[in-house]
């Protein structure tokens, strides 16, 4: 995992979205009204509600749009029924896919990421093909603009707070900790930076670099996937 940074990645998706806002809107609230509705409206004592409305807070939703989906979560005595189902497949040029959907429909799904992958040049795999190639991490991002801070004296935080590996660049401080670790860790440093993003996410062990015409190809497939509204989240091998 050491070396491995999201940031430029994770700017890259975030522009290429930035049309298409209303959409991402839609998925989040979609996992607002889940979370809520299984663990309750109070993100204090339900941490997975907390996270999407961090991910709410870092895609510039507003609050409106997150009150409105916990709203309906807890007033709602039929609602929608959702489970969350992986699919893990390779892009162009061997890149590793893992896509997580959040989906009323599994044949729906499952028949739309099909066609995403091969219609892109990539296929899908069965379960277990390349989650394996991927491990769970908790993931912070804190933007250096305006921050006084040494890499030496963040490092000595991250420690402190219990994280695990500290990633330094001119724009921003990556810190990547445990599962189990992540909202401890995240907690401490709110307290004392504003932090960019912060997340479970899935980083993989090794990457993969695509040469232009490939790496045209693969940001199809992902766009692709976006526009599906059963997909919540994407991860990739792909090499920054």
């Amino acid at each position: 995992m050491s070396g491995h940074s999201k940031w430029n990645n994770i700017q890259g998706r975030k522009n290429a979205q930035d049309a298409k806002k209303g959409k991402i809107f839609q998925k989040i609230s979609r996992e607002i009204y889940m979370a809520a509705r299984n663990g309750g409206p109070d993100p204090d004592t339900n941490s997975s509600l907390r996270m999407v409305m961090d991910k709410a807070k870092s895609a510039n939703m507003p609050n409106d749009n997150v009150e409105r989906a916990i709203k309906k979560a807890t007033s709602s005595t039929d609602g929608a029924n959702y489970e969350e189902v992986t699919y893990e497949g390779y892009g162009p040029g061997g890149v590793a896919i893992l896509v997580e959907t959040l989906t009323d429909n599994r044949n729906r799904t499952a028949t739309d990421v099909r066609v995403a992958f091969d219609r892109n040049g990539g296929s899908l795999g069965e379960t277990g093909s390349v989650s394996y190639m991927f491990d769970r991490k908790g993931y912070i991002a804190i933007e250096r603009a305006n921050l006084d801070v040494s890499e030496d004296d963040m490092l000595e935080k991250v420690l402190e707070a219990g994280g695990e590996d500290l990633l330094t660049s001119s724009e921003v401080f990556e810190i990547y900790t445990a599962p189990e670790d992540f909202t401890e860790v995240r907690d401490f440093l709110e307290k004392e930076f504003n932090l960019a993003q912060a997340e479970l996410t899935m980083v993989p062990q090794t990457t993969v670099l695509l040469e232009d015409k490939k790496k045209e190809q693969f940001e199809h497939l992902l766009d692709k996937l976006d526009e599906d509204d059963d997909v919540s989240e994407v991860y990739t091998s792909i090499e920054a």
